[in-house]
């Protein structure tokens, strides 16, 4: 099998960082053991994959050997058990070669999930209400977090604007492809006549970024404090616990008033902006690599209309893969899965195409 030297080489190295773990010096050392425990825990899918491949692989090479035998009895068990396994190594094959894909390094990150309503007026607002229940249902289905930072009522009970921060196991791995534009086709609430009318909302994933990777140095942010509005309580409109934070260098401005503490809040606000800025070096690396890369990983342009939910039909179609499904109440409901699924497949197999063209 291709790669097999180099399966063989991850595989040792696995075994070493596994007998480390066990050491009590590394374990006396809890930034080593983190660390030795990331880098063992990255293999462990690749390395378990290739355990199976190598078992069915040596089934399979003792089976063959059966086919020789003179007893009619044994060659037909050797048959069915050469037709079963052929299959299923071509099959851990592919599946270790998606594995050794070069990671994507934001995949393990939490994110920033901002959803604004675009066209479409009161409308859009209501469908911007419904994709964040949306996400919220399969971020619930996933065990993550959802903390709103930031919300802005429409007058219909819809959202003009929602920000949020999402964090849990490899939360961006899943949700990284969901940029982009989403339109809704159905007949509004105050629409008399019947008639179906579009709208529209943004979405934008970003990768949250730490500390280490963006710094942000108080010079160059302007803290202002404000009466947080809405619900609340109390606190509403009587203390300045909500923050907002404007970056000078570059204009991005952030706010935040979901916590009644301004100290929360402000953490909360840098968190978000420091994946704003993050993703503004992203962007400027993508435009390094050109656009026909660019459009091979994916570019999560906010300005691409990606999907569409067509409620009379009970239909959402994802126009990047052309894959339509007609279970949109179940996609509203937060079964995102087969879209996750397949827009996960499609973009590692445009991967494994670029890697084999240049090869």
């Amino acid at each position: 099998m291709e790669y097999q030297k180099k399966l063989d080489d991850i595989e040792r190295r696995f075994e070493e960082l596994t007998a480390q773990m066990a050491d009590n010096s590394v374990i006396s050392d809890s930034t080593l053991y983190r660390k030795i425990s990331k880098q063992q825990s990255d293999m462990s899918d690749m390395v378990g994959k290739y355990r199976e491949w190598k078992a069915a692989n040596k089934n399979l090479q003792e089976a063959r050997l059966m086919l020789e035998e003179t007893d009619p009895e044994l060659r037909s068990m050797a048959q069915d058990e050469v037709a079963r396994l052929e299959p299923l190594l071509t099959q851990y094959e592919e599946e270790l070669k998606v594995l050794m894909l070069p990671k994507d390094p934001n995949d393990e990150k939490d994110v920033v999930l901002e959803i604004r309503a675009g066209t479409g007026g009161d409308e859009a607002t209501l469908f911007a209400d419904e994709i964040f229940r949306m996400y919220g249902r399969f971020a619930e289905s996933r065990g993550w977090k959802v903390e709103v930072t930031s919300a802005s009522d429409s007058a219909v009970g819809g959202l003009k604007e929602v920000i949020a921060l999402i964090s849990g196991k490899r939360v961006y791995s899943q949700l990284k492809y969901e940029s982009g534009v989403h339109r809704v086709q159905r007949v509004p609430q105050t629409e008399q006549q019947g008639r179906v009318h579009t709208s529209a909302v943004t979405v934008a994933v970003l990768p949250e970024a730490d500390e280490v990777e963006i710094k942000l140095e108080p010079k160059d942010v302007r803290i202002d404090t404000f009466c947080s509005s809405g619900p609340g309580g109390q606190s509403v409109n009587t203390t300045y616990s909500a923050v907002r934070l404007t970056h000078l260098p570059t204009g991005v401005v952030v706010s935040c008033q979901d916590e009644k503490s301004q100290i929360k809040n402000r953490a909360k606000a840098e968190r978000v902006l420091r994946s704003r800025l993050y993703e503004i070096e992203l962007e400027k690396q993508q435009e390094k690599i050109g656009a026909e890369r660019r459009g091979m990983v994916g570019s999560g342009d906010r300005s691409e209309k990606i999907r569409t939910y067509n409620f009379p039909q009970n239909r959402v179609t994802d126009h990047r893969i052309g894959l339509t499904l007609h279970q949109l109440n179940l996609v509203m409901e937060g079964k995102l899965e087969p879209l996750v699924d397949a827009l996960t497949t499609y973009y590692q197999t445009e991967k494994l195409k670029e890697q084999s063209e240049a090869a």
